[in-house]
C-alpha cells in the first residue's frame, strides 16, 4: 500500500509547475492547484489580506501537496476506498474534481453495484468499491483507468479547445492520456494506430 503523501507527491510531479493557460478551465495554475481553489480555501500564503497570483507564486511545493491532501483525499473520503484505488481516484481528484468520483461510481454500476452517480463516497459506495475490488482485484483499476481516459476523450470530441491536452502536435498522445494510462495495464494500452484512429475526426 502505497502512503498518501508518496501518492502525493507523485501527483505533484504529473501536474508540473505554473500555467496560465486561457483554454485550461480551471484558470491559472501552480502545482495542479488553482487560484481559484486558493481563494475558495482562503490560503493568505503572503499574509497581506489579499489572495492572488502572489499567493500562488509563495505557495511551496509542500503546501500544494497538503492541500492536495486534506482537500482530494480525505475530504472527498477516497481513504474509504480499497487502498488499490487510492493512487488513481486520488489522482484523477486532483486532476478533476468531484468527476473523479463519478467515475469511480459508473464503474461500479458496470460491475453490477446498485448505487447512485453523485459524486459523493457514503457508505454505499465505500462498500461496493469494497466488495467488488476483493473479486475482481485485478480488474478495477484498470476499468477505472480506462474509464479515465475515455472521459478525456470524450471531452476533446465536444471542445476542440481541448484536445491540445489529449494529443500532441505531432499526433501521439497527449498528456491527459498518457496520465490515464500511467495506471493502466500495458496490453490494454491504445495503440499508436489505435489512437491515431480514436482521434482521426478531430481537426
Amino acid at each position: 500500500m502505497q502512503a498518501v503523501e508518496k501518492i502525493a507527491q507523485d501527483i505533484l510531479v504529473a501536474e508540473g509547475g505554473f500555467s496560465d493557460d486561457p483554454d485550461d478551465p480551471g484558470g491559472v495554475t501552480r502545482f495542479g492547484v488553482t487560484l481559484k481553489t486558493l481563494i475558495a480555501l482562503r490560503r493568505d500564503f503572503t499574509a497581506d489580506g489579499q489572495i492572488d497570483r502572489r499567493d500562488l507564486m509563495k505557495m511551496t511545493r509542500a503546501q500544494a501537496v497538503q492541500i492536495y491532501i486534506d482537500e482530494y483525499f480525505y475530504r472527498p473520503k477516497i481513504n474509504a476506498l480499497p487502498a488499490v484505488l487510492h493512487p488513481v481516484v486520488f489522482d484523477m481528484s486532483v486532476n478533476a474534481g468531484q468527476w473523479a468520483i463519478r467515475l469511480l461510481q459508473g464503474v461500479l454500476r458496470d460491475f453490477g453495484a446498485q448505487i447512485a452517480v453523485d459524486g459523493v463516497i457514503g457508505p454505499q459506495t465505500s462498500q461496493a468499491a469494497h466488495e467488488i475490488t476483493a473479486a475482481a482485484p485485478n480488474h478495477i483499476v484498470d476499468a477505472y483507468a480506462i474509464a479515465r481516459r475515455n472521459y478525456y476523450l470524450r471531452l476533446a470530441d465536444k471542445s476542440p479547445k481541448l484536445r491540445k491536452y489529449a494529443r500532441t502536435r505531432a499526433g501521439t498522445k497527449g498528456g491527459w492520456i498518457t496520465r490515464a494510462e500511467r495506471f493502466l495495464s500495458p496490453k490494454y494500452h491504445l495503440r499508436p494506430a489505435e489512437f491515431q484512429i480514436r482521434t482521426s475526426s478531430w481537426q
